[in-house]
């Protein structure tokens, strides 16, 4: 069988699930590298709290888009599927494929179809939802959006304020809901893509985001929050897992609460990501996340064969 040519290879699934390790393990296996689409990872102050890989599986597999931007920086992901894209290029003149993993589906779907185009927003409409959440709270918009676009609604971080004034602007500038612009014609990528998903049973994603937090405060996530405290208004800061503890430092609350809090809100981040990756359910080959390597290498040793 000759080798696909530029195969993007994504691996995909909820927070905690096991994506990095198994894309670790993979890219062993087809000695190549791997690109980050966790945008919570980018961040060079940003470590414990975001999971990033330890220095041992950094060292395992090449990966890209770790730690790269400071939390003092501008980033989108606009510009993160420029950077991939062009990092892409030159890593697929050295390789036949290339691991692609994160739980950031906007970030997986600029990098695999490119993004979508909106409607222009007028300033006026910005600034006058800036001053409704200034003046009524994020609670106040969050009742519009799923009013108005209950799929966005389902899909996106609705704690973060930015994002909810990004779908209400585009839903009060054109009339029609931000979901509505989703999905429009592929951009031409230079590469075929597979993606590949890790499932587990709720109860077991939400017990593991648990274990995740608990073993995070044990390796000094509190520490980590001191530290960035002073900057906590910055967007990248304003994050699950860093702002429950900036509260308490605030001292709005206990650390036994903040924590709870933490979990609360990483298993909604979770609960997010499979409607996700719902949506994308006929793209995606699906695995038990206790599937044995051998099986998963097998599978895409077949779609291989098939598309060939």
């Amino acid at each position: 069988m000759r080798p696909i040519k530029n195969q993007l290879i994504c691996i995909l699934g909820p927070t905690a699930i096991g994506k990095t390790a198994l894309a670790i393990q993979l890219a062993k296996h087809f000695e190549t590298e791997i690109i980050s689409a966790d945008s919570r990872q980018f961040f060079k102050e940003m470590n414990i709290g975001t999971a990033v890989p330890s220095t041992e599986e950094l060292a395992a597999a090449q990966h890209h888009f770790i730690q790269h931007i400071s939390i003092e920086e501008q980033y989108s992901v606009g510009k993160f599927e420029q950077d991939a894209d062009k990092k892409l290029k030159l890593l697929f003149k050295q390789q036949d494929k290339v691991f692609l993993v994160g739980g950031s589906g906007l970030y997986v779907k600029a990098v695999t179809e490119g993004l979508d185009e909106f409607p222009k927003v007028n300033e006026e409409i910005r600034e006058k939802l800036n001053q409704e959440l200034k003046e009524k709270g994020l609670a106040h918009l969050q009742v519009e959006l799923k009013k108005v676009d209950l799929q966005t609604y389902n899909s996106i971080a609705v704690d973060n304020p930015k994002r909810v004034i990004r779908a209400l602007s585009v839903y009060r500038a054109s009339g029609k809901a931000y979901s509505s612009f989703l999905g429009q014609k592929k951009k031409d990528k230079n590469f075929t893509t597979l993606k590949i998903g890790l499932s587990a049973q709720r109860e077991i994603i939400y017990s593991r985001i648990e274990q995740r937090v608990d073993i995070m405060m044990e390796n000094g996530l509190l520490d980590e929050a001191k530290k960035l405290f002073p900057h906590r208004n910055l967007n990248a800061l304003n994050t699950v897992g860093y702002k429950e503890l900036f509260n308490y430092l605030e001292g709005n609350c206990t650390l036994v609460e903040a924590v709870s809090e933490i979990k609360k809100n990483t298993r909604r981040f979770a609960k997010r990501q499979l409607t996700w990756f719902k949506n994308q359910e006929e793209d995606v080959i699906w695995f038990d996340y206790q599937t044995p390597l051998e099986t998963i290498i097998q599978q895409i040793e077949v779609k291989n064969t098939q598309a060939n």
